[in-house]
């Protein structure tokens, strides 16, 4: 029997409060917390489906609004957190990291690296059911890069509470639509 099509809606989460290299759990700010309303309302109408979430505050309170209007609570799992910096680098040279590696392709990274990119695909691409799934520019675009067969850890400059939708099929993913691109910053 064939598995039928499961539909991922991937969603970066809104603005935060504060960079990557000043606060390591930063929540929305009022720009944040507009975007995530909005996103509430385009999404909520194709629902309520299952809704899951990193564990970083940003990711959660973007889902908060969904989660009111389903009147359901996100999956928390670390499975589709951020990248992890390094072991031993300093907090504010996490921006400066963060930018080098989106230069260039996840073999040049790390192997903890490659297993973070391996465990955020695994885990999309074991879903069985349609989910909304709020996590991270780079694990979005770790999602698409396996939905296209392409190495480099920054190939959408995926804005803040834009959508990616993926299909899981039997065999893999499938891209479906790439979610909105914007200058977007990485602070």
């Amino acid at each position: 029997m064939t598995r039928p099509v499961v539909t991922v809606r991937l969603v970066r989460h809104g603005r935060a409060s504060a960079g990557w290299d000043t606060d390591p759990d930063p929540d929305l700010d009022a720009t944040g917390w507009m975007q995530a309303h909005r996103l509430a309302e385009r999404i909520a109408p194709e629902g309520p489906m299952a809704l899951a979430c990193s564990p970083l505050q940003r990711c959660r309170s973007t889902a908060q609004p969904l989660e009111v209007i389903w009147s359901s609570t996100a999956e928390v799992t670390p499975a589709v957190a951020e990248i992890p910096s390094p072991a031993g680098i300093e907090m504010r040279d996490r921006v400066r990291w963060l930018r080098t590696a989106m230069d260039g392709t996840w073999a040049q990274l790390e192997p903890a690296h490659h297993d973070y990119r391996n465990a955020v695909v695994q885990w999309v691409a074991r879903l069985s059911v349609d989910t909304v799934v709020v996590s991270h520019f780079v694990a979005i675009n770790a999602v698409i890069g396996a939905c296209l067969g392409d190495d480099r850890v920054l190939i959408r400059h995926l804005d803040n509470c834009s959508v990616t939708v993926v299909a899981v099929e039997s065999g893999g993913l499938r891209l479906i639509e790439a979610g909105h691109e914007a200058d977007t910053l990485i602070r």
